[in-house]
């Protein structure tokens, strides 16, 4: 859900990014992440529905599976659970925070957990952390007070300043925080279990006293802190050693897990030993082949052994003492299995089913990400003891800007298949060429590409490859005549999921079917992603009249809908500051602005003067939404007369009742006549930040609203100035035109033809 700043990527692919920069931020302020199977499905605005919508009992589990593996002592909730979160999924995270307090200590709830190693699990208390913004103040003197704002000597900064940092991950949601200093101070509401009195970790045992035999480490950890030289470290390892060494011998457990962990990590650092599995190959193929280096360096003198590397069934055994500060490198080239998977992410393997991604493995839930394709063991010896030192192998290649770079190696298939666009339109009635492509990542022969049998296509077509390719996209096209009515265009592994109106493209050889593609996101302040789309699209049948040839588009934030008004005949034409000149505007019969560009140029406001020049002469000037009615502290100006608009104004229901408040309006019926119809398939929502002040002379043609709220008009706002006409629109057209929702093309055809004024 949501918007991008950064990107064109909506749905599935901005809960990618998203998921990268909430683990870029934890890189930040070293927390850990963990995510259920909701999806983030757009704006809620009640609780009741995001539940609704994702199966309560479901996410409910995942909460309990996540507070039953990590045995939190202390659980906070950052929302309440009513309204006053301003976002149902906001408000349902309380409410299964809540209930999961209760639910993971009740060994009658979810029990199936249980066979995969948790045991129930009682956290001491659960806390509601207050607040006080946006006129909303829940904090009260009764409430735990307390300073968050301290300064951290050993890292330099204060907690302020590392929280402003790690928001600032979020860059797709324009999230750049300040890196705050100075006294800050959090409230927290008791809302189960005993309250606290000081702290919020009051009454928690958090010594080694709380585990069996804990008594010796403390000792041993308490001796090797008295006696650390921060000058010469490895002083510190044997003691570090025989400290690990008696970790081990305490029960088995998480604290005892996550503590050898730890030991071993500050062993590995006192040590200053640098351990990595690399290559130069950024991807590799199943079936294929992998060489990875392996390079160590231990950088103080310790006596260290290297034993084993393995990787997958590469194992190579060695008995090599690493010399101190010399790199040990061993060269090897990795058999990749032909069934081994592809690096998709986990929640994708299987169609999303309504709210929730389908994960059919317990042991993944939770988890943000997948484990990498591929991760060398190094067995190394330090100081006689055995250490299993795990490292991802990764592509490491010298950026001449980033310098050093490290990415994950995706693995591909042999095979991809895809369509060449999102959306084929069949304008009333005409034949549609479509372009469906196959790549080999992998030498093939005897290779078949099918069209989907559906009355869309003459006839089932199949084309055979006997000869090789690698490496490159082959054409095929299908000529493709509406009006259609899809039944079995379904792939036998999809045939349960409901997809109707698409079509599919499958590559076969032999018994193995090839249906996906690859696609890489990639951005600087995350890792680059690679995910792998079904080979589908969309088959829209539009009927359609088109006034107007020439649009001049300002792209916004995330813009596809340049791409559906080429679809629709136009003639796309993009400008940016230099271009909104008298001259230049008095060629198009429409400029159209993407959406939040007024937030993100504030030269649109500079030029409003020469924008309504071109409006009054007989141009039509559409704007699609705006995030604010500002561009930092400076008000936006935007068309003829002034309107402001509201954050808080949406209609969220997709398939919200839409009344025609002016059926005689020239929007609905010229050249085309809109109906209810038009509005039926919508996606996500109807309309976000609409204008809720608006200047007499504009005309609000369309009301709708969500369940149990007053109706609103803001979604479409139509002023007739000079010859030309000035369009505020709401309605998501940037999520309607990429789903190839037909109304939402029929009423952009109808915006772009508003007749002029005489």
């Amino acid at each position: 859900g949501g918007q991008n700043l950064i990107g064109d990527e909506q749905g599935i692919e901005l809960g990618l990014i998203r998921t990268e920069e909430l683990l870029a931020a934890r890189k930040v302020d070293g927390a850990e992440q963990y995510f259920s199977r909701a999806y983030e499905f757009g704006f809620s605005k009640s609780a009741a529905e995001a539940l609704r919508i994702w199966d309560k009992e479901k996410i409910l589990s995942d909460v309990v599976w996540v507070i039953r593996k990590y045995q939190p002592d202390i659980i906070i909730k950052r929302f309440p659970p009513d309204k006053r979160a301003g976002h149902g999924h906001h408000a349902a995270s309380s409410i299964l925070a809540q209930e999961a307090f209760t639910a993971a200590a009740d060994s009658t709830r979810f029990p199936e957990q249980f066979k995969y190693g948790v045991q129930p699990w009682q956290a001491k208390r659960i806390l509601w952390n207050t607040y006080n913004f946006g006129g909303n103040n829940t904090t009260s003197d009764d409430q735990l007070k307390i300073d968050i704002g301290g300064y951290n000597p050993l890292i330099g900064e204060s907690y302020g300043e590392l929280g402003g940092e790690a928001r600032t991950m979020h860059k797709s949601q324009g999230e750049g925080r300040p890196r705050r200093r100075g006294e800050s101070y959090e409230y927290f509401a008791t809302t189960g279990g005993e309250a606290p009195k000081k702290d919020i970790m009051d009454g928690v045992v958090t010594s080694w006293s709380r585990i069996t035999g804990g008594a010796t480490v403390q000792a041993m950890v308490d001796s090797i802190l008295h006696n650390y030289n921060i000058e010469r470290p490895r002083w510190s390892v044997p003691a570090l050693v025989k400290l690990y060494q008696a970790v081990t011998l305490l029960p088995a457990g998480n604290w005892r897990n996550k503590k050898l962990e730890e030991v071993q990590q500050i062993i590995e650092e006192c040590c200053a030993l640098s351990i990595e599995a690399t290559s130069s190959q950024p991807e590799v193929v199943q079936g294929g082949s992998l060489t990875i280096n392996f390079v160590l360096n231990k950088r103080q003198e310790v006596n260290a052994v290297l034993k084993s590397i393995r990787v997958d069934k590469l194992d190579s055994a060695f008995s090599a003492n690493l010399p101190t500060n010399q790199n040990v490198t061993v060269t090897k080239t990795l058999a990749v299995a032909d069934d081994q998977p592809i690096s998709q992410p986990y929640w994708l393997v299987n169609p999303l089913r309504g709210g929730t991604f389908d994960v059919r493995d317990q042991a993944l839930i939770g988890k943000a990400w997948n484990d990498p394709s591929f991760e060398a063991s190094f067995l190394v010896s330090i100081d006689g003891q055995d250490f299993v030192v795990k490292r991802p192998v990764q592509y490491r290649y010298v950026d001449p800007v980033k310098g050093d770079t490290y990415e994950p190696i995706p693995v591909l298939p042999k095979v991809e298949v895809r369509y060449n666009k999102e959306n084929f339109l069949s304008v009333n009635n005409k034949a549609v060429m479509v372009l469906s492509h196959l790549k080999f990542n992998a030498d093939g022969s005897r290779w078949r590409i099918d069209a989907p049998s559906n009355s869309w296509v003459n006839k089932n077509d199949t084309t055979h490859f006997s000869q090789k390719f690698s490496g490159n996209w082959i054409l095929k096209r299908y000529k493709i005549t509406a009006p259609y009515n899809i039944t079995a265009a379904l792939i036998p592994k999809f045939k349960d999921v409901n997809l109707s109106g698409s079509i599919f493209a499958v590559a076969t050889w032999g018994a193995e079917t090839y249906d996906h593609y690859t696609k890489v996101i990639s951005y600087n302040h995350i890792p680059t992603i690679t995910y792998f789309p079904l080979a589908t699209a969309n088959m829209v049948e539009l009927n359609i009249k088109v006034i107007g040839k020439k649009i001049g588009y300002i792209v916004g934030a995330g813009d596809k809908v340049p791409d559906a008004l080429e679809a629709m005949g136009y003639e796309v034409t993009f400008l940016t500051e230099k271009d909104i000149t008298d001259e230049q505007l008095k060629k198009f019969d429409a400029i159209i602005t993407g959406i939040r560009a007024y937030n993100l140029y504030a030269y649109l406001s500079d030029k409003n003067e020469v924008l309504m020049r071109y409006v009054s002469k007989g141009g039509n000037m559409i704007v699609q939404y705006m995030k604010s009615n500002q561009v930092g502290d400076v008000n936006i100006t935007a068309g003829p007369y002034p309107f402001k608009i509201s954050v808080g104004s949406r209609v969220t229901e997709e398939d919200a009742k839409v009344t025609f408040l002016l059926p005689k309006s020239p929007v609905l019926n010229y050249p085309n006549k809109i109906t209810d119809k038009d509005f039926e398939g919508w996606v996500q929502e109807r309309s976000t930040y609409q204008a809720i002040t608006l200047d007499p002379h504009y005309e609000t043609p369309l009301s709708m609203h969500d369940t149990g709220e007053d109706p609103t008009s803001g979604n479409l706002a139509i002023a007739k100035y000079g010859n030309g006409n000035f369009v505020y629109a709401s309605l998501v057209f940037f999520r309607q035109l990429p789903a190839g929702v037909p109304g939402a093309y029929r009423l952009m055809a109808n915006l772009i033809a508003l007749p002029k004024n005489k």
